[in-house]
This record gives structure tokens, sequence and C-alpha cells, in this order.
């Protein structure tokens, strides 16, 4: 064999193994679990309130919260204002685990008022927020076993829950506001 396809072999060689890592960036890190027993600990934890971190992990290129809230009952008299939150960086996905409500959603708010950048739910669990009252917005009914994605910045909130709603729910944060590596103080097991 010539120097040049020798060299050539070597060459389409080097790049076909530099390939995948060029293509994909960094090896991506570890899974991590978040398992019944987590979310059961930090729903039993006697701290926090609806809205509990369970843990952020850090995915390369963004962190992903996981969170569980819990919600009791309540029931908005007709044409009472709606009250809800917006969080400015992070989207949520709820994944309801029990019980079902009606879940208002929109972009159209009065009376924006920010959270205190300092409150735990802000530098742990959500990021920059803000309550508001709603002007319309979509309602719809969920129950266990419903998906909802909520994109950064739409206002989020509860018209109507006849008894309770637990949902889990993911925090994609592609600008890092999240403390990655956050994991619950109820959750005993060390991270995997």
């Amino acid at each position: 064999m010539s120097a040049i396809k020798r060299m050539s072999s070597r060459l389409g060689s080097a790049v076909l193994v530099a390939l995948p890592a060029l293509c994909w960036g960094q090896k991506p890190p570890a899974a991590v679990d978040v398992f019944k027993a987590d979310i059961d600990a930090v729903v039993a934890a006697p701290e926090g309130g609806a809205d509990r971190q369970i843990k952020v992990v850090d995915v390369g290129k963004l962190n992903v919260g996981v969170g569980v809230l819990t919600q009791g009952a309540r029931k908005t008299a007709a044409g009472e204002p709606v009250a809800g939150i917006s969080h400015a960086q992070v989207t949520e996905v709820y994944y309801v685990l029990s019980g079902s409500g009606v879940l208002i959603t929109g972009t159209e708010i009065d009376g924006p008022v920010p959270l205190a950048a300092d409150s735990e739910v802000v530098k742990v669990a959500v990021g920059p927020s803000l309550r508001a009252t709603f002007m319309g917005g979509e309602r719809r009914t969920v129950s266990a076993g419903d998906v909802v994605v909520i994109p950064a910045g739409v206002l989020h909130g509860w018209v109507e829950i006849p008894d309770q709603v637990r949902y889990l729910s993911i925090r994609p944060d592609p600008d890092r506001v999240l403390p990655a590596g956050y994991v619950n103080p109820a959750v005993q097991r060390p991270a995997r």
C-alpha cells in the first residue's frame, strides 16, 4: 500500500472515531433516577409548600428540575378573578399523578407582581417568576395520567379542584437558573 493510501486510511479512521464526538459534543452525563420513594419522601416531609423540588440535574446543554406539587380543594366563583404564576425562563411539563382539576393558562395578564428573588421557590424550583391575574385564558380539565406542557412566560393556575391534585413538574431550564446538583433534603439516598 502506498504512503498516501496509508495516510488516507489513517485519516479516514481518525475521522470515523472523532466524528461522533464532533457531532454530538461532549459525553452525556450519567442518568439520574427519581424513584417513587423519593417523591413520597418529599411529599411527606413536614417542610416545604405546595411546590417541592426533588432534584435538579445538569444534562449537558441545560438543567432539568423534577418537582412534585400538591394543590388542595378550591373553587373559583363565576366572575371572580383567577390568579396564577408565570416563570420567565423555565418551562414546566405537568404529569398528573392523582386527582383532577380545572387548569387555566394564558398570556394576557393583569397586575403582575414579581416573586421575591430570594424565595425558595425562585432559587430552587422555577427561577424568576411573577404572580398575576388572568385576563381570559384557556381552561381545561386534567386528571391522573394527563400531561400538560406550559412554556416559559405562560401564566398558569387552578380554577377548580374538587378534592386534591398531585402532579410531577418536569422543568427544562436552558438558561441554567436552577441549581444543578440540588437534591431535596428529604431524599435520603445519594444521587445515582
